[in-house]
């Protein structure tokens, strides 16, 4: 079996190998020393580092190859008016990112060649739970993205990277998630449905997007300098989401794999930056029919178990375009964007979602950093779905809403969402929100909500 360094496209030496790894693992343990070293100058506005450059000390790891960084992102949230509970309780919820970014052909010569190592750490608690959503069925939307997938420590990326063919092909294998590289989204909003790949989360049962990582191989190809395709295989295992696996390396409670494949078109139009996307996902695990039994009847009526098929699968559209700039600064101006999904009818509760919305950067001359964003969404759950919730109150002989054993049946949610981005300094971003929720979680019982946020990043 041909070595490591045959698989590359220039030979290293084991003897020269083997002084470049201990030459890695000084300039880690020169990184711990680092961090002991006086911020100079700390607080700068103009670092993109709270601690700022320790003397130049963080620029000279980086260009040696070593960069890492720490990030928090801090979210609170209040329901004004409306919700479940009218109660004006808010809450707040963060997300601590630690990672670290090698780049090996710097560090060991290996071109091409690049290492991402990141752990998460999530925790608070969200508005949306119990006073925007109805908790008998919960919601789909979320007016703080950052909670969720377990308020827990976990590995949220481990992999390699490889580029060959002039980084034409490009090679990613480790644990990481299918959003990082499949159906992929800025999250500047504070709302979810605007926020990160959508399809993770209305197939949320088998697509995992950050900060929960599975096994995982990505093989990307550029057709052209700005059209490239992807496939990826993504391990399927849904005890990756449970608190205490967060480091579970392991493939025990496998059920399948994950196939996404897509086409990603990043044109340039009038000298302006987009992003457009197409893709597909199929789940090769079996998956629980939403309403019928293996005979076809409502399974909350027959008793029967719910029918299984043997996959499942959706597809995406995604747009990003920059229509104006600024004073002839592509930093500043209009952009647009759109998403859109669709989910298989007879495994997932919901089965199609769209969102479009607008952000502006630069409006204002003395805030010329600042941003502001609008956006609407909906989300459409499967009319299956919707007749199983009636079919279980059927057989239970329970037909009134503020009976505590009711299953409210679920339809269409709609949200949107307005913020202002207050850059700072360059290391942290402060965004005020209002978010409108009509009939959260697709209950048309629950009172519309008027929610009030307040989003901040900052990077250290």
């Amino acid at each position: 079996m041909p070595d490591i360094q045959t698989l590359r496209d220039s030979a290293v030496r084991p003897t020269i190998a083997a002084r470049k790894a201990i030459s890695l693992i000084g300039g880690l343990g020169a990184l711990g020393l680092a961090t002991c070293t006086q911020a100079a100058p700390a607080f700068d506005s103009d670092s993109p580092w709270m601690l700022g450059d320790w003397n130049g000390t963080r620029t000279e790891l980086a260009e040696k190859g070593y960069d890492f960084k720490l990030d928090y992102t801090g979210e609170m949230g209040s329901n004004l008016h409306g919700g479940y509970d009218h109660d004006r309780t808010a809450r707040y919820s963060d997300q601590f990112g630690l990672g670290t970014h090698l780049d090996l052909q710097k560090i060991l010569g290996w071109h091409d060649a690049e290492f991402q190592l990141t752990l998460t750490e999530r925790s608070g608690n969200n508005i949306s739970n119990d006073r925007v959503n109805d908790p008998r069925v919960g919601g789909f939307t979320s007016a703080q993205e950052v909670w969720g997938r377990g308020q827990t420590t976990r590995l949220t990326q481990m992999w390699y990277q490889q580029k060959f063919f002039d980084q034409k092909l490009d090679i990613k294998a480790g644990r990481f998630g299918e959003g990082e590289d499949f159906n992929s989204f800025p999250c500047d909003f504070q709302n979810l449905a605007f926020c990160g790949s959508q399809v993770g989360n209305w197939a949320g049962g088998i697509w995992y997007n950050w900060p929960v990582s599975q096994w995982a191989l990505r093989v990307k190809y550029h057709l052209t300098p700005e059209l490239y395709a992807q496939i990826g295989a993504y391990e399927q295992n849904p005890s990756n989401l449970d608190r205490d696996n967060g480091f579970k390396l392991s493939g025990s409670g496998t059920q399948g794999t994950v196939l996404p494949v897509e086409l990603v078109w990043t044109p340039k139009l009038n000298g302006l930056p987009g992003e457009y996307r197409a893709g597909y996902y199929y789940s090769s695990a079996k998956a629980t029919d939403v309403y019928k039994d293996s005979n076809g009847q409502p399974a909350a009526l027959s008793g029967q178990p719910y029918r299984s098929a043997s996959s499942k699968h959706g597809v995406w559209l995604g747009v990003q375009q920059q229509l104006t700039s600024r004073a002839s600064d592509n930093s500043r101006g209009l952009s647009v964007f759109a998403n859109g999904t669709m989910h298989d009818k007879n495994t997932n509760a919901v089965d199609n979602y769209v969102q479009a919305g607008v952000v502006y950067k630069g409006l204002f001359d003395a805030r010329s950093k600042d941003d502001i964003g609008f956006a609407m969404a909906r989300v459409h759950v499967n009319p299956a779905f919707r007749k199983n919730a009636e079919a279980i109150n059927q057989a239970h002989a329970v037909f009134d809403y503020n009976d505590p054993s009711y299953l409210p049946p679920q339809d269409t949610e709609y949200s949107a969402e307005l913020y202002y981005g207050v850059h700072l300094t360059n290391w942290l971003t402060v965004r005020p929100n209002l978010q409108y929720i009509r009939h959260p979680g697709g209950v048309n019982e629950v009172d519309d909500a008027l929610i009030g946020g307040i989003k901040i990043q900052s990077s250290f």
